[in-house]
């Protein structure tokens, strides 16, 4: 077999979908994105494919991996890292299919029937928030996400931390006891700030707090960890296992939160799972995106012992009004009950793609940037 041509859409709301054809007709998807930089990671894709991989055997999947990661003399970061996640995706979901396997029965098999979701929440009154919270908890979700706080400055006012902590605590009261709550800082915290306000929230019993520091300043999370009874998470801006060493070594995280479309698909994200495991870290996939980046990150999640939760933003609970669902054949291929998603049993990645629609889509611009904030004295602020 054959990889024989390629095809990339940019298709709403802020993806980008990789098809790879083969000689048998056998097809694979994947979704090589970085938000906001789509065109960037389109030329790194259709350079990767048309220099190293047209009229090779896809059924090489880790020797691929290694030759466009390694081949390049310049190595890593978002771009390339990002690039080489779509198509890791599409050659998993070749593989799958030629021997009629989902993903994680090839990586060993799966550990779960079931693996437990996350629901993120948006919104900045706290009552809004826990308004939807609420809701959610309803639907059947256990476990939940959001940002602590919008435009945070290196020092800020108490009124601006209060307000910030008011609505970890109505999120708290609104989903109860019996669930999971995790804060996201994304990275807008000052670290001179950051191991105040993690003590601080001890008190909700958080599941984690994501991003307390920006991914620069890895060398200072053991310190923000030492301080707090509250697991520290990070990992959505990291590219491989050699960014995340580090932390391990450091032992400044007691949870990663790697991205199968920026950490190398696949491939690489179960090596960091494994790396993980060797710490007694506990890995909870960051996905934000589309069901194809859902379903190459379900595959690590099922055969990996310490995936112990995922993010989702899909709407799983009613599939067949959710617009990101819709681009599958069937919206119902992700199986979602009581908080969990079932497992995935199709070969492949476990998902059929409506071609049709997709192209259909791609003739919509797309052209996402994530938006630039700004402090009230003008300077830049971390969005």
């Amino acid at each position: 077999m054959q990889i024989t041509d390629f095809e990339l859409f940019a298709v709403p709301p802020r993806w980008l979908l990789l098809k790879l054809e083969t000689d048998e007709g056998i097809v694979g998807w994947g979704e090589p994105i970085v938000q906001g930089r789509l065109e960037t990671v389109r030329a790194a894709v259709t350079e990767l494919i048309e220099a190293y991989l047209l009229g090779a055997d896809p059924l090489r999947t880790e020797y691929h991996w290694r030759k466009l990661y390694q081949s390049g003399y310049f190595r890593g970061g978002p771009i390339l890292m990002s690039a080489l996640a779509g198509i890791d995706h599409a050659l998993w979901d070749i593989k799958g299919r030629h021997y009629g396997a989902p993903v994680h029965e090839l990586l060993g098999g799966h550990v779960r029937d079931k693996l437990l979701v996350y629901q993120w929440l948006g919104g900045d009154d706290p009552q809004d928030v826990a308004v939807s919270a609420r809701e959610d908890r309803e639907r059947g979700y256990r476990a939940f996400k959001f940002n602590f706080a919008r435009e945070f400055r290196p020092i800020e006012t108490p009124n601006a931390v209060d307000h910030a902590v008011e609505r970890v605590a109505a999120i708290r009261d609104a989903v109860g006891d019996d669930a999971l709550v995790g804060v996201d800082f994304h990275g807008r915290v000052s670290k001179p700030m950051a191991a105040d306000l993690v003590e601080r929230l001890e008190q909700f019993d958080l599941m984690f707090i994501d991003q307390p520091l920006l991914p620069e300043h890895d060398d200072s999370f053991a310190s923000i960890a030492e301080r707090t009874t509250v697991p520290i998470a990070t990992g959505e801006r990291f590219y491989s296992r050699y960014d995340f060493k580090r932390l391990l070594v450091d032992d400044g995280v007691s949870i990663l939160q790697p991205d199968v479309t920026h950490v190398g698909g696949i491939s690489e994200m179960r090596k960091v799972a494994s790396m993980a495991e060797a710490f007694d870290v506990a890995v909870v996939p960051h996905c934000p995106l589309g069901p194809v980046a859902f379903a190459a990150s379900l595959q690590v999640g099922f055969c990996a012992q310490n995936v112990v939760l995922h993010e989702q933003d899909l709407d799983l609970h009613d599939p067949t009004t959710s617009q990101r669902l819709k681009v599958l054949e069937d919206p119902e291929t992700f199986q979602f009950e009581d908080g969990y998603v079932k497992r995935p049993t199709g070969p492949g990645l476990g998902i059929d793609i409506d071609e049709t629609l997709i192209r259909e889509l791609a003739q919509t611009e797309v052209n996402w940037y994530n938006p630039v904030w700004h402090h009230e004295d003008g300077s830049v602020a971390e969005w």
